[in-house]
């Protein structure tokens, strides 16, 4: 096989994985797997063999100006690895041994002579698991999707080996059912209305984005990344949560699984900035009190939330994610938006459910992410990709954080007979101290906290926070009959 194909043969790389291409926005993605059952090696190479000659994208590497995938030569054992691991040293602290490893990983670049991925084996018992499988894959090989797609493509049902667990999703109604049964003249005025104001959403909002490249920056808090947070060693630390206490709270409050991670995040960081600066009240039964002066004044906290651009909804095989004319792409179709949280302690914790709502349907009513990504491609083709790695990067690196959530196999899965207890994804290389990703698994949600530990050193609690809020939130439903 030849290392370099033709030119016609080689295929350019989409315009935010050319982006992530760039030393600014070096970003790698992170996958966890726990396993039921310890891994045995031979099988894992084999299934890696066939993945590999089945996905193009594993088994290329990039040209030497970055524009171009090329086939390479590949070795799948050059791209797993199965560290040495002395059962007395580790004794009880599985959990602890998996966590630092993943964490030196981090410091640890990708080889760019071979394709961007490789695997980590950990045969090690730990909280939740038997053993442990780590994926590192650099961005530009695929976003959150991608890499589900492929998950999909190479495990089956653990109670149905036949089939595969693609998740299914829905696209909420956008015209209420109401509305269509009146006349004419009130859809129409009800059309027009909604169209003014997603021009005006969209206006307001790339105002703002401009604002956040040039000057505006968030509140500097004890949650404010540094200057060399991008280049720091990264914390990774996962918690489950229960999927159905936020669907039976999403169904309460007539809002999305979005809307409410949004909310429990509101509510945990402000539990948590609380007790940072000092002066963190709370009753006896765990109800917050509001004292707003604990904040800053005017305090300005926003979070990066990656979104999804792919013009076709819910996921595909991966076959017809690689074909070219495919709705559903393979590779980096993603944006951003930026989302103003609201920080400050309320007596109420359904009060930041009731504010992620709004603010969610206030973003889905701009084309925000769609005129980023288009801008970025524009801004790419003509300044080159310094120029559109910096307009990725500099309105980033001016927010505090970065939240988003992918949809996971909603049935237990099997990796070639070895079940999988969970599945965690994560990413560093990013400018913030902290990120939080969600991903849904087989009736259970997973957090995922990538953090910068000279920043947050306990980010465990944050979690803690996140478990408190949620159960706060379900509390109070309860208490008005509404669940």
């Amino acid at each position: 096989m030849k290392e370099r194909m033709t030119d016609e043969e080689e295929e350019p790389l989409s315009p935010m994985a050319r982006v992530f291409q760039s030393p600014d926005v070096d970003y790698c993605a992170v996958t966890i797997m726990g396993f039921k059952s310890k891994i045995c090696l031979d099988v894992l190479l084999d299934a890696l063999k066939h993945i590999v000659s089945k996905l193009p994208r594993f088994s290329t590497k990039l040209t030497e100006n970055g524009a171009k995938w090329i086939e390479a030569k590949i070795n799948v054992q050059d791209h797993v690895v199965v560290p040495y691991i002395d059962p007395e040293e580790i004794g009880e602290d599985g959990q602890g041994f998996v966590d630092d490893y993943i964490s030196r990983l981090t410091m640890i670049p990708l080889d760019r002579s071979k394709p961007l991925w490789d695997m980590h084996i950990l045969n090690v018992k730990t909280s939740d698991a038997e053993a442990v499988g780590v994926i590192r894959s650099h961005h530009s090989l695929g976003d959150g999707m991608s890499l589900i797609s492929l998950m999909l493509a190479c495990t089956h049902k653990t109670l149905d080996p036949q089939n595969t667990a693609i998740p299914s999703l829905k696209r909420r109604e956008t015209v209420p059912h109401g509305l269509r049964k009146q006349g004419w003249f009130l859809r129409l005025r009800c059309t027009v209305r909604s169209i003014a104001t997603l021009l005006w959403n969209t206006l307001v909002d790339m105002l703002l984005l401009l604002a956040t490249v040039l000057f505006l920056k968030d509140t500097k808090t004890p949650l404010t990344g540094g200057e060399d947070a991008g280049r720091n060693r990264k914390r990774i630390y996962h918690r489950v949560i229960s999927l159905d206490d936020i669907k039976l709270i999403k169904n309460a409050m007539n809002m999305t699984i979005n809307d409410v991670l949004v909310g429990v995040t509101q509510a945990a960081l402000s539990r948590y900035l609380s007790r940072l600066y000092g002066r963190n009240n709370e009753e006896e039964d765990g109800a917050l009190t509001s004292y707003p002066n604990h904040f800053p004044d005017r305090l300005r906290f926003r979070v990066a939330c990656a979104v999804n651009i792919r013009s076709g909804i819910g996921f595909k095989p991966l076959t017809d994610m690689m074909a070219k004319d495919s709705k559903c792409r393979w590779g980096n179709y993603f944006s951003f938006i930026i989302l103003p949280l609201s920080i400050g302690l309320q007596t109420d914790p359904l009060v930041y459910l009731k504010l992620s709502k709004a603010m969610m349907a206030r973003k889905k009513h701009s084309y925000h992410a769609a005129l980023v990504y288009f801008i970025i491609k524009m801004v790419l083709m003509v300044f080159g990709i310094k120029a559109a790695a910096t307009l990725f990067n500099e309105p980033v690196k001016n927010l505090t954080a970065c939240v988003s959530n992918v949809v996971g196999p909603m049935d237990e899965i099997s990796f070639r007979g070895h079940p999988i207890a969970y599945i965690a994804f994560s990413s560093y290389g990013h400018s913030q101290a902290l990120l939080v990703h969600y991903i849904s698994y087989a009736g259970k949600m997973m957090i995922s906290l990538a953090v910068d530990p000279t920043i947050i050193p306990n980010l465990h609690k944050i979690c803690d926070d996140m478990e408190q809020s949620l159960k706060a939130m379900k509390a109070a439903l309860w208490e008005r009959g509404l669940l």
